[in-house]
C-alpha cells in the first residue's frame, strides 16, 4: 500500500483534503459463546449484594429482608429453564444490487431448540447505509435499509441476544448481513457528440464516408449495378442523364470514460462530494452513448487504475458501474505516481471523456498520454465551489484570488492545446454543456 501524498496547494486552500473514503465502521468484538446472565440476573443479584452488605456493615438484620426478594426469584426461576443448546442464524438480503436512495431489505431467521425465548437484536450497520425500520418477531428479525451512497458497502453485523423464558440468562449468535453494490443514480444525458473518424463499424452516427445510410449528402451520376430507385429525378431532368442519390453512411463510435479519482473535493456551500458527482454525470453519458449501440469503456486513476474495455450492449452499463464501485476502498490511499495507461484501454480513435474537477495537477499528465495517442478528448469539469473565506482576512482574500487563478490557468491551457473543456453543474443535465460540441465533430491529437 501506497503512503499518504501530503495535501496539494488547492486541498490546502479548501482546508485539506474533502470527504476521504468512509472507513468501513470496524466490527464488534465477537459475543462469547454460551450461555451467560442476562441484565435481569445483573440487577437480582446486584440488589441481593448490596442489601446483605448493607447488613454486614450496619448489624441490621432486617436489611436482609431487601436481599431475599430477588435471590427467591432467581431461585424460582433457575429451576425451570428450558434453555437452547443450538442456536443458528440465516441471512436473507432482497437487492443486492440498488441505486442510491432505494431501499433494502434483510430478514434473519434465527432457529434454536430450546423453549420460547425473546429475542433483541444489537445491530451495527456499514457506513453506506441507514436503518429505517426494525421489526423483531419469535423467529424473525427484519431490517429496512436505504442505500445512501454509491460505492461497495458491507450492510453491517446483527448480534442476536436469545433470553430464556424468564429472562435470566442470554445467548447471543452473530448474523453478518454482507455487502451491497450500490449504483450511482444517473443524470440525464442524451447528446452524443462523435469524432471526425469513425471505425468501420455499423451504427447510428452518420459518417462523411458514402454508404448505405439514410441520410442524403449528395448526388453523383449513375453508375452501373446502382438502384435505380434511388434516382433523383429534378437533377436528372436538368442534367439531361441519370442522377442518383448519394448517402452517408452510418458508423458506430467508441468511446471511453476517464474517471479522477485522484482527490475528492466537497462543495463547501452544498457538502456535495465531486467524486459522487462525477460518477453520476459519467453514469449518464455512458447509458447515453449505449443506447446508440456505440462501445464504451471506462478507465479510472487515482489509488488502484481499473480499466474495462469498450463493449456494448444494455447489460454492459452495469458491467462498467461495477468495475468502478471498488474505488470507494482505493481512495483509503493515494499512490504518489501514476502509471501508463493501458493501450487497449484507448483504442485507437476513440472519443475519451475525462471526468475530473481539476483539483489535483496530475490528471495534466493523464491528459498529455492521451493526447499524444492522437484520441479525440473532452474534459467535463465538474464544478466545485470556491473554498470559504473569513470577510476582510486580506490573507484568506489573497489565497482564494490564487485558487481561482489556479483553476483559470489549468482551463486555459488545455483549450490552448485545442482540447475542448466543458462545465457540469450538480443537478443539472449534460446536454446543456455537450451541445456545442454537436456542431462540428471533436477533433483528435497528433502523434
Amino acid at each position: 500500500m501506497s503512503p499518504r501524498r501530503p495535501p496539494t496547494a488547492v486541498e490546502r486552500a479548501l482546508g485539506g483534503p474533502q470527504s476521504e473514503a468512509e472507513a468501513p465502521s470496524e466490527p464488534p468484538p465477537p459475543p462469547a459463546a454460551g450461555w451467560r446472565a442476562g441484565e435481569r440476573t445483573l440487577r437480582y443479584g446486584t440488589v441481593a449484594a448490596v442489601a446483605l452488605a448493607a447488613a454486614l456493615v450496619t448489624g441490621r438484620p432486617w436489611l436482609l429482608a431487601l436481599a431475599a426478594g430477588p435471590l427467591t426469584l432467581l431461585a424460582l426461576a433457575l429451576p425451570h429453564q428450558s434453555r437452547a443448546r443450538r442456536m443458528t442464524a440465516d441471512v436473507e438480503v432482497e437487492a443486492r444490487r440498488c441505486f442510491e436512495g432505494e431501499q433494502v431489505v434483510a430478514r434473519i431467521t434465527v432457529a434454536h431448540d430450546g423453549g420460547d425465548g425473546r429475542l433483541d437484536p444489537g445491530i451495527t450497520l456499514g457506513p453506506g447505509v441507514r436503518l429505517d425500520h426494525l421489526a423483531v418477531g419469535r423467529s424473525l428479525i427484519e431490517l429496512r435499509m436505504t442505500a445512501r451512497r454509491w460505492g461497495r458497502w458491507s450492510l453491517g453485523t446483527v448480534d442476536i441476544d436469545l433470553y430464556d423464558a424468564g429472562g435470566l440468562a442470554r445467548r447471543t449468535v452473530r448474523a453478518d448481513l454482507g455487502e451491497i453494490a450500490v449504483f450511482p443514480v444517473p443524470s440525464a444525458a442524451a447528446v452524443t457528440p462523435i469524432p471526425v473518424r469513425l471505425p468501420q463499424r455499423l451504427g447510428e452516427h452518420t459518417s462523411t464516408q458514402r454508404g448505405e445510410g439514410v441520410e442524403v449528402i449528395g448526388i453523383h451520376p449513375y453508375v452501373r449495378g446502382e438502384r435505380q430507385r434511388r434516382i433523383h429525378w429534378p437533377a436528372t431532368t436538368r442534367r439531361g442523364s441519370l442522377q442518383l442519390h448519394q448517402f452517408a453512411a452510418e458508423r458506430a463510435s467508441d468511446t471511453v470514460v476517464l474517471l479522477d479519482v485522484l482527490a475528492d473535493v466537497t462543495d463547501p456551500a452544498t457538502g456535495v462530494s465531486s467524486l459522487d458527482e462525477t460518477f453520476r454525470a459519467a453514469a449518464g453519458l455512458v447509458r447515453a452513448y449505449l443506447r446508440t449501440h456505440d462501445r464504451v469503456g471506462v478507465v479510472s486513476v487515482g489509488g488502484a487504475t481499473r480499466w474495462l474495455q469498450p463493449g456494448s450492449g444494455d447489460g454492459y452499463f452495469y458491467r462498467i458501474v461495477e468495475s468502478v464501485l471498488e474505488v470507494r476502498k482505493d481512495r483509503s490511499f493515494r499512490s504518489p505516481g501514476l502509471n501508463r495507461l493501458p493501450p487497449p484501454a484507448l483504442p485507437e480513435g476513440a472519443l475519451v471523456y475525462v471526468f475530473t474537477p481539476l483539483t489535483d495537477q496530475r490528471i495534466l499528465d493523464v491528459l498529455h498520454q492521451i493526447r499524444g495517442r492522437a484520441n479525440p478528448l473532452v474534459v467535463v469539469e465538474i464544478a466545485t465551489g470556491a473554498p470559504r473565506i473569513d470577510p476582510g482576512d486580506p490573507v484568506a482574500e489573497l489565497a482564494l484570488r490564487l485558487w481561482r487563478a489556479d483553476r483559470d490557468a489549468m482551463r486555459f491551457a488545455l483549450t490552448e492545446r485545442g482540447i475542448a473543456v466543458i462545465t457540469h453543474q450538480r443537478g443539472e443535465s449534460l446536454d446543456l454543456p455537450l451541445a456545442p460540441l454537436l456542431r462540428t465533430r471533436i477533433q483528435g491529437g497528433s502523434r
